[in-house]
């Protein structure tokens, strides 16, 4: 921690220093006990028997079950990660219409996808096709709803056979976190957009920019940079909650890290989520790199920063005078 105060924190003085280096030795101390006592419980439980890491020594393990369970972990986090920006972007400017016939409809679905556990929309998008999809078959609809599966959800794997429609869990997964993470991203990007000084939007306005061209020209390049926090946290979360998927039998990184290896070596549940939990630490550690690595970038791009008067940035001349001074004289 610096040494130097700040709004939300006073520099120590030599006493408080002392205090906090003694509160940190304390606290290491005590960490380190509770560390060591789960170390000797787990000895004395047999849980460092060879056999039961020695599963994740094995290549035929991480070929066969782990390594294809992160890839489909990725693969669904990857899907759902792109469309949800999309789904954001689009709802979040939505919310921002000067028309509440668009300004409207978009906040309740926003509303409506935020307010529902992810869990329940993966559910949902699992099993309700299935059972209504026959009734729309025989309706007017029947058409529309063929069309629209064959030209477009089949990309995600949904199929229908006689009317009937059948939801493969890596749509439903995708679904689901398509719809509850876009909606809190919407939120991030008009929040974002809003956090930009008025004085950004009247200036561009003031030189003969439309709406459409002062979003995308000047508050969006800007908001990118305040938003990137949020956005990569929501990321990263939607990277974890692809685990829920377990609950419908997707194949992804916890399902056959979880359920699979230790139903064939030694019902070593305890070693598998270990193992399984530092994947998901190395993979969101990795995400988090990166976005750090984009903001800095943004944050040095001239597109995202708003130039300000000072020593180096000077006024232009007023029309009609010389760039000296009043007393200059324009060339005859």
């Amino acid at each position: 921690m610096s040494k130097e105060a700040t709004v939300l924190f006073d520099a120590p003085g030599p006493r408080a220093r002392a205090r906090n280096n003694v509160v940190t030795v304390v606290a290491s101390v005590v960490l380190l006990g509770i560390f060591a006592a789960f170390l000797w419980r787990f000895n004395e439980k047999g849980q460092f028997a060879g056999e039961l890491w020695s599963p994740f020594t094995k290549w035929t393990v991480w070929d066969k079950l782990i390594l294809p369970g992160l890839w489909a972990t990725l693969k669904a986090a990857a899907v759902a990660s792109v469309l949800a920006l999309l789904f954001g972007v689009v709802f979040g400017l939505a919310r921002l219409s000067d028309h509440w016939w668009v300004r409207v409809p978009a906040g309740i679905v926003v509303e409506f996808f935020r307010a529902i556990p992810l869990l329940i929309l993966i559910f949902l998008a699992f099993f309700i096709p299935n059972k209504i999809s026959p009734t729309i078959a025989d309706s007017p609809l029947g058409t529309f709803q063929r069309v629209l599966v064959d030209n477009f959800f089949s990309l995600f794997g949904v199929e229908i056979n006689a009317g009937t429609i059948t939801v493969p869990a890596f749509a439903a997964v995708v679904f689901g976190l398509v719809m509850y993470n876009g909606s809190v991203l919407a939120e991030v990007v008009r929040a974002g957009v809003q956090s930009i000084p008025k004085g950004q939007a009247e200036a561009a306005y003031s030189v003969g920019l439309r709406k459409n061209g002062v979003m995308r020209l000047v508050l969006l390049p800007q908001a990118v940079t305040v938003m990137m926090p949020a956005i990569v946290s929501q990321l990263v979360v939607l990277l974890k909650d692809t685990a829920l998927g377990f609950i419908i039998a997707y194949s992804e990184l916890l399902s056959v890290g979880f359920r699979t290896v230790p139903a064939n070596y030694h019902n070593n549940k305890l070693q598998a989520g270990i193992v399984v939990a530092v994947i998901y630490i190395a993979i969101n550690m990795a995400v988090s790199r990166l976005a750090t690595w984009l903001e800095a970038r943004s944050r040095r791009s001239r597109k995202t920063e708003a130039r300000t008067m000072g020593a180096d940035v000077v006024a232009p001349p007023v029309p009609g005078m010389g760039a000296g001074g009043a007393g200059a004289v324009p060339p005859v």
